[in-house]
């Protein structure tokens, strides 16, 4: 096993991969279909997903299981399978990064469940913790060195989702949520509040992925790293801002702009980079060269979103079920 710990002490920071979707799309995933049965279906296209960004210089990658609670797999009903599809999802990560010449950290990646709790829902603080406990025994048994939990909103969740992976698994477990609306989640969390409450949990990392914008989320880490004192932070921005073109999705963010991401992150002391939403082979090897010195990035400022929040800055907006990394 690859040591988050150990790889932080040798070097930082330390550059994770790009989004999953992007790459398995591009090998002929349909929309719709659950990318977690790729694992199984079609492991070798995942495996190369893997070695892609690993080959653009990723030091931490995340396996193809953020649909992997058994909440998010009934809707392909294929929630009997929870076990079988994660620790697919962590052996291909493993087969990848095993192939390197140099130490890859396999993060199991742990999506929210894309239910509420009550009172809000009917899923308790037990079944969202047990849902997530299933899910981290497959992705230990695969071989994950590391427990990912992503894309999060609420705080009551994310405490579920750690206390099932923690008992669960002896992995380390990091944590990041996405600010999304006017630099707080759709529940209402600032980056301030997070580091409050996540701070004292004795995570491995904690930090900030996709989100509505990269200044929205430059924004929330900052404030997460002002508030951990002895937390590694993590960011994990989209690709720019997502823009229809016909019928297909785009991500106005170039490499340069990734780039440009990076090092304003570097300086400011960011332990953990990479991209989410819209990130692909090239803005990794991008950020890469900008973070071992053979780029000089363009002096570009963080895109902003041009759609205005909801009304009382998005914070009492209804929840969604939360977007893959695509």
């Amino acid at each position: 096993m690859v040591s988050l710990a150990e790889r932080l002490a040798e070097s930082t920071p330390l550059l994770v991969d790009g989004a999953m979707g992007t790459e398995l799309f591009a090998r002929g995933l349909t929309a719709g279909d659950p990318p977690e049965m790729w694992n199984i279906d079609m492991p070798d296209n995942v495996i190369d997903v893997h070695k892609g960004y690993i080959k653009a210089g990723s030091d931490i990658i995340l396996t193809n299981s953020f649909g992997g609670t058994s909440f998010r797999l009934k809707l392909h009903n294929l929630q009997d399978r929870v076990h079988e599809i994660n620790e697919a999802a962590a052996r291909c990560g493993r087969a990848a990064a095993d192939a390197s010449d140099r130490p890859v950290v396999v993060a199991g990646s742990m999506g929210p469940s894309g239910e509420l709790l009550e009172p809000m829902g009917t899923m308790t603080p037990e079944t969202a913790a047990a849902a997530f406990a299933d899910q981290a025994r497959g992705l230990t048994a695969g071989g994950a060195d590391l427990l990912w939990i992503e894309t999060m909103s609420s705080l009551d969740e994310v405490e579920a989702a750690i206390e099932g992976a923690r008992s669960a698994s002896a992995v380390p477990v990091a944590v990041t949520l996405s600010f999304d609306t006017a630099g707080h989640t759709m529940m209402g969390v600032s980056g301030t509040a997070a580091a409050e409450r996540l701070g004292p949990l004795g995570l491995a990392a904690i930090g900030a992925n996709c989100g509505n914008n990269i200044a929205d989320t430059e924004a929330a880490v900052l404030q997460l790293k002002a508030g951990l004192a002895d937390t590694p932070v993590i960011v994990k921005a989209n690709a720019g801002i997502p823009v229809f073109k016909g019928d297909k999705l785009h991500y106005t963010g170039t490499p340069e702009i990734m780039g440009a991401h990076l090092r304003r992150m570097a300086d400011a002391g960011i332990e953990i980079i990479g991209g989410c939403c819209g990130t692909a082979t090239q803005h990794v090897a991008y950020m890469r060269g900008v973070l071992d010195g053979s780029i000089e990035p363009p002096e570009l400022d963080a895109p902003m979103s041009t759609n205005p929040p909801p009304a009382g800055g998005g914070r009492e907006a209804a929840p969604r079920r939360r977007r893959r990394r695509s």
